[in-house]
This record gives structure tokens, sequence and C-alpha cells, in this order.
């Protein structure tokens, strides 16, 4: 019987060697098989394609060759800049602008715009300005400075472009990033009402357009637009294309309307009735962009807006 307990005890170490072997080599095979798996993960995220070469630099100025300039009306053109070379996007966030700057008359003349084109179009940049002639306005006679400049200038010329400026990020889905102070707050507004005066249009339409592109954005948004005649308001077109989409809404206002003229809106400066009729009312997903002239924000917006209950802390100016 000892020699069958032998042959027995013997089997049996064999049985457990032998397993024992297996489990590690299964074991050694698995941790091969891993590494492999990550060695080749980390080649190929190190490996993962570029994104398209970005534009602006905040801290040096770029220039930009003008390679098309379109009428849109009397006083409205359409600049469009060639980047850096076809590859490239310009890098502006959603809700930053650019700064344009030129000597004119042996003075730098710095100037903010938000482009009207986005990163979607590769190799160039789009602008759309109201060019302020010298001797129409009483009050400034001379003109805007930077306008004139851009509208005297013959294609192949350049200027220089420098950005990404700004405090107010749009992130998307109805969130902003807020910088006040140094710190950088989040605002929501996925109904998200705007105040604009003039060309202080573009960055509502900037970020109008980045919400109707992106069919998740469930984000609704209302446009108070105001201008001197109808025939100033500027981009009306890219507006009424924007209006077949039901989540962005608009209504105008202006300070008068040329006899004769059917006009359906408002006249008159901007007012608590019109901001209470038009834009959604204060509530925790509210927020309410202002842009325009100085006197706008501070005598007609801001007032109207305390006196309807909006959070300060919800209502932006750019």
């Amino acid at each position: 019987s000892r020699g069958i307990n032998a042959e027995y005890g013997e089997l049996g170490f064999s049985c457990i060697h032998q397993s024992t072997i297996m489990d590690v080599k299964l074991v050694a095979g698995i941790t091969t098989l891993v590494s492999i798996s990550l060695v080749t993960l980390y080649f190929l995220l190190g490996k993962k394609k570029k994104g398209p070469p970005v534009t602006l630099n905040p801290d040096v100025k770029i220039p930009l060759k003008l390679v098309k300039k379109d009428v849109i009306s009397h006083d409205t053109r359409l600049f469009r800049f060639a980047l850096p070379t076809e590859e490239h996007i310009l890098g502006l966030p959603i809700g930053n602008h650019l700064s344009l700057s030129a000597k004119i008359n042996n003075e730098l003349v710095v100037r903010s715009y938000t482009p009207v084109s986005s990163d979607d179009e590769i190799g160039y940049m789009d602008l759309v300005i109201k060019v302020y002639f010298g001797g129409v306005h009483p009050k400034f006679p001379d003109g805007g400075k930077m306008t004139q400049y851009l509208e005297a200038m013959k294609i192949g010329d350049t200027i220089d472009v420098r950005g990404p400026k700004g405090k107010i990020h749009y992130i998307g889905h109805g969130k902003f990033e807020v910088t006040r102070k140094g710190q950088v707050e989040r605002v929501l507004g996925r109904k998200i009402g705007m105040i604009a005066g003039g060309s202080g249009v573009t960055p509502m339409l900037q970020i109008a357009q980045e919400i109707l592109k992106n069919p998740y954005d469930t984000s609704e948004v209302f446009l108070l637009f105001a201008n001197q005649t109808p025939g100033d308001i500027l981009c009306r077109d890219i507006i009424e294309r924007m209006e077949a989409d039901e989540r962005f809404n608009v209504w105008y206002t202006v300070d008068r309307v040329p006899e004769g003229q059917d006009w359906h809106y408002d006249t008159g400066f901007v007012t608590a009735d019109m901001i209470s009729e038009h834009l959604p009312p204060p509530s925790r997903e509210t927020a309410v962009l202002m842009c325009g002239p100085p006197g706008m924000i501070k005598f007609a917006c801001t007032p109207n807006l305390d006196k309807l209950g909006y959070p300060e802390k919800s209502c932006l100016v750019f």
C-alpha cells in the first residue's frame, strides 16, 4: 500500500506541479498581451493625427492678407482675409474676439472685432464691418479711423491681427465660462437673451450660429436687435436664415423708419417692456448677453434688466 500511496503521491505532485507551470505560463502570457496592448495604445495615441494649425497668438501680431471685399450695402462690407496657409484655422474660441491694428496718420489704432466665420472655415477669416464715413455723423465728423482704413485697403494689402481676447467663452449646451477678477465662473444659459446694438450683433451671431449648427444643443436664443433704421440692420440676411431654426428668435427696434416703409417691429430705445416681451424671463437657466454702444448698455440695458429682476451674475457684457 505504501507503494501505491507513493505512486499516487508522486502523481498528485506531478499534476499540481504541471498545473502550477500552466498557471504561471497563462499569467505570463496575459501579462505579455496586456503589455503589448498598452504599448500599442501609447504609440497610437502618441501618433494621433494633429489638428489643423492655429493662426492666432495672444502675444504676437499676425499679418493677414486681404483677398476679397464684398459690398453688402452703402456702408457695410464683408472683408475676407487669408490665413497663413490653406490648412490653417483662425483658432478663436466661441465668445472671444480679436483685434486689428494699423498705423493710421502716424498713430497706432487698435479695434476689436468678432468674425462671422468660425473654425469650420479653413484657410480664411470673414469680417462684416459697418464703415463709418467722415462727414456723415455730426457727432463724429471724422468718421471711424479703422473702418475707413479697411475700406481703403486693396486686395493683397495686409493688416495685423492679434487674439484671442475676451472674458466670455461659450463651451456649449447652455454653459458659459466667464472670467471675473481673474477667476473663471460657470454661468448657465439654456435660454439665452441677447441685446445688441449696431455692429454689436457679431458676437451674438457667433454664439447663436455655434448653437444652431449643433443639433444636440437645445439652448434657445432670443435676440433683441437695435439699429438706427431698418436699412442699418447688419447681417440681416444671415439672421433671416437663422430664423428657420425654431431655437432662434429675433425682434428689432429702430430709432426711425423712413416714410412709407412697412415696419412690423418696434421703434425707439430698448425698454423694459421690449425685454420682458421678447427675452426669456429671469431664471436659474437664463443668461443675458449685451453688446453695443456704451450709452445703450448703461442707460437702456442694465437699468431695465435690474428692474425686471435679472441677476447681475447672469448678465454678461462683451
